[in-house]
């Protein structure tokens, strides 16, 4: 039976960190690893000893990881905002009197229907303008625009 040295076992480290890397489409979760490995597997040919290996791969990793990562965030896509998030501060129209004591209250906005309560417990009165602030759970909280 072949035991296979460590460089070839940091070898396939490397090739296992890099099908992550490109499993996750570009995400940037383990190309620090895969880097490591690398110098791990140089550490390997210089018949460094196995803790010695294992150090350097999670010296290098973690180095990169720290040094690459305020870079990594500028050029990451930037996420977009969800239906909920994309509402928070439109302006929309009250087509029901929004008043929060009788739980009531609708508004218009970005063309969708929306149930509604006030921010500060004031009424609003139908047709007035308002500001969405917040969204929790299936109400847009509002206040005069």
């Amino acid at each position: 039976m072949v035991i296979l040295g460590m460089s070839v076992v940091w070898l396939i480290a490397f090739i296992v960190f890099l099908v992550l890397e490109a499993i996750t489409a570009g995400a940037v979760v383990s190309v620090w690893f895969s880097l490591g490995a690398l110098a791990a597997m140089a550490a390997a040919k210089c018949e460094l000893q196995f803790v010695t290996q294992f150090t350097i791969f999670v010296v290098t990793s973690l180095a990169l990881l720290i040094l690459t990562k305020p870079f990594v965030k500028k050029i990451r896509p930037k996420s977009e905002a969800t239906n909920l998030d994309a509402i928070i501060g439109m302006i929309g129209i009250v087509t029901e009197d929004i008043d929060n004591i009788v739980e009531k209250g609708s508004l218009k906005v970005d063309g969708k229907l929306w149930s509604a309560r006030s921010i500060d417990d004031t009424v609003i009165e139908k047709d007035i303008r308002v500001k969405i602030v917040s969204i929790k759970g299936v109400k847009a909280f509002v206040e005069r625009a």
